[in-house]
């Protein structure tokens, strides 16, 4: 009951009341429309949802050159924010809130996906050896060309004007995405970033990009509506620094100083959990940021209320539990086991193993 308690308990994230802190993480579906507009059954699916403390949504490209997969959403154009909009006003009619996140996936993209079969952009040349999913499958990311100083500025406005289609969709807030080596990691980390100019070398001049970034959306969007979220292991998408440490270190204090509503921490991938030196970084790092702070990876209900017990985390942010368990809160209130997940259905497709799980129905409590 212990867990229960810790896990139910509502809290304060920065100008938000969350009901509890079984957050939902961002989940990519790929069943958006080929335009980037969300399909009607999105409402249903973010919806039934709605009891987590806070929905962040799957992560939604913020211009056509920010799209690295088949199917995914965007924000930035009228139709997409109207389907969002259907979505949020779902969200809030079952009492939810729900941030959208931002997000360029720079080189992990493949030329197929993007206007006029364009390569894609990133902060160097480097091919990433990671693959995507296109019309055809599973196919090795196209080789990217370095972004110059005026494509870097170009997309600070993109970042900002999906803020601003994010706040006429009557999202609760934005989180923008520097994690699992897309865009803003690209530049963040020296295992890709090998520029020359201001936006490379230093890891003042590798934040750069990203600070631009907050700063630009903090101009559509208060403080404490803005979120980050970061993967300082480099456990995704071919990505690596020399000194992570340093880097991450200097990233937290910077984003620290800008007041957000909360720092949104990658700590493991499937198969990743175990990793005893990981966890160590992340606990030096976690005294870098005095606010607001989400863990995520590979948390259950007893592991999720110990790191809340022990202050390494304010909430936790659930992913594949929250695919097949749509009233997750309730699940863990009741004690109640979970619905087992087909990962056959996780990417693409129709309503088949997205809006069809079973919600509790008389289900005896195990604790």
């Amino acid at each position: 009951m212990t867990c229960t308690k810790t896990l139910l308990n509502p809290v304060q994230m920065g100008i938000l009341s969350l009901p509890n802190r079984v957050l939902m993480a961002p989940l990519t579906r790929n069943r958006a429309g080929s335009d980037g507009v969300p399909k009607d059954m999105a409402q249903t699916y973010y919806g039934q949802r709605g009891s987590a403390g806070l929905i962040v949504t799957e992560a939604t490209q913020i211009s056509e050159m920010g799209k690295g997969y088949l199917d995914t959403p965007g924000i930035y154009t009228e139709a997409q924010a109207e389907g969002w909009h259907q979505i949020t006003d779902a969200v809030h009619a079952n009492g939810g809130r729900i941030f959208c996140q931002l997000w360029h996936v720079g080189r992990i993209s493949h030329s197929s996906l993007l206007p006029d079969g364009a390569p894609p952009v990133s902060s160097s040349d480097r091919a990433a050896q990671a693959q995507t999913f296109t019309a055809n499958g599973f196919e090795d990311c196209s080789r990217p060309r370095a972004m110059s100083v005026e494509d870097i500025g170009r997309t600070v406005q993109d970042y900002r004007n999906a803020a601003e289609w994010a706040r006429k969709a009557n999202f609760d807030g934005v989180e923008i995405h520097g994690a699992n080596g897309y865009l803003l990691d690209q530049f963040l980390q020296d295992g890709v970033n090998d520029r020359a100019d201001d936006y490379g070398g230093p890891t003042a001049n590798r934040m750069r990009f990203l600070n631009e970034v907050v700063n630009a959306v903090k101009l559509v969007w208060p403080s404490n509506r803005v979120g980050v979220r970061l993967s300082p292991l480099g456990q995704a998408n071919d990505i690596s620094d020399s000194d992570p440490e340093a880097l991450f270190s200097a990233v937290y204090k910077m984003l620290n100083d800008q007041r957000l509503a909360y720092l949104h921490v990658v700590g493991s991938f499937p198969g990743s959990e175990g990793d005893e030196d990981g966890k160590a970084l992340l606990k030096r790092l976690r005294k870098d940021w005095g606010g607001f702070y989400i863990a995520n990876g590979g948390y259950d209900a007893e592991s999720a209320a110990k790191a809340i017990d022990e202050g390494a985390a304010d909430a936790v942010a659930f992913g594949r539990p929250y695919i097949a368990n749509p009233d997750l809160p309730e699940r863990f209130r009741r004690g109640a086991a979970l619905n087992k997940p087909d990962q056959d259905t996780f990417y693409g497709g129709d309503e088949r193993g997205y809006t069809d799980y079973p919600f509790l129905d008389n289900v005896s409590s195990t604790q």
